[in-house]
């Protein structure tokens, strides 16, 4: 049955930004291009090139994936007639529908000669079921304390290998807003990073980086996704000659209400940047900040907060 839109409905339909913007399916090769294309010379380059080549496996993993469980298609859809998160990674992690993406990353893996990888790699193929579960419990709670740091990189990507590759295979996507503006609409997850976006009827909007889906929501800017005030926000950047402050690619926005902060990509300053990339090469300014006393709340799955 067709709904008769009135006239301010049909305004309002035509002018409303897309909600959802999905990642690639390149979305993992284009992560791993973009981490060799900046660890070159950066202070953190050889964990900039191992991320990388876990960014190669994972698009191996989306490319070829394990033969695994995949989330019911009419749990999805209930879920979405809810107008809840169709993938919620808190009952999911506990299903080990993504353990396979686990077994099939560490197995296609090649790892550096160097003895804190293939301990943590021994360490994640020893462990019985139960085990990694609670570890991922743990990562995707943000109860980082729970899982240990050396493990955090392999099970991230794991972890967001699956659900990527989920998200990219439901066969409806018919996503709502979440109760928090920093949560994803797909799986719940927080935020890693948000973009501003540069092109077509995309252009000028903000839409936030999920950080274990990839999945990416339209949130309106000058606002702060935590405690959604807007009142006094700031921006900062590094202090780079290369860019006027206001043209930074990478800017951090500081709220003074709650004391947080996100880091926002701006493309139409660097067209090729990627949220997960831009944040691991900016860990100094996330140093900066906390010494300033602001409290960053968006996680990284490749990096435990104090582990890097």
């Amino acid at each position: 049955m067709s709904t008769i839109l009135e006239p301010g409905q049909i305004e309002a339909s035509a002018s409303a930004p897309p909600f959802l913007y999905l990642p690639p399916h390149t979305l993992f090769t284009l992560r791993a291009q973009r981490l060799e294309q900046v660890g070159h010379g950066h202070p953190l380059a050889d964990y900039l090139m191992l991320i990388a080549s876990l960014c190669r496996v994972q698009q191996s993993l989306m490319d070829q994936p394990p033969s695994a469980i995949i989330p019911d298609p009419e749990h999805v859809l209930l879920c979405q007639q809810h107008g809840l998160p169709p993938l919620a990674a808190d009952s999911l992690v506990r299903e080990d529908g993504w353990q396979p993406y686990l077994d099939a990353l560490l197995l296609r893996y090649q790892a550096p000669p160097q003895p804190p990888v293939q301990n943590a790699l021994a360490t994640l193929r020893n462990a019985s079921a139960g085990q990694r579960r609670a570890w991922a419990i743990a990562l995707l709670s943000g109860q980082f304390e729970g899982v240990p740091a050396a493990l955090v990189p392999f099970l991230g990507a794991a972890l967001q290998a699956a659900w990527s590759h989920w998200l990219l295979h439901m066969p409806t996507v018919d996503l709502k807003p979440c109760d928090s503006l920093g949560q994803c609409p797909a799986c719940g997850s927080p935020a890693m990073a948000g973009v501003i976006r540069h092109r077509g009827k995309y252009n000028g909007l903000r839409y936030l980086v999920c950080s274990l889906c990839a999945c990416e929501w339209h949130v309106v800017r000058v606002k702060c996704i935590y405690c959604e005030q807007s009142k006094g926000l700031k921006y900062v950047s590094f202090e780079d000659d290369r860019y006027a402050a206001n043209q930074a690619p990478l800017r951090a926005e500081i709220c003074p209400g709650c004391n947080s902060y996100l880091k926002l990509l701006y493309l139409e300053n660097d067209a090729e940047a990627e949220a997960l990339s831009a944040d691991l090469t900016s860990l100094t300014l996330d140093m900066r900040l906390d010494l300033d006393g602001y409290q960053r709340q968006a996680p990284n799955l490749m990096l435990t907060p104090g582990g890097g």
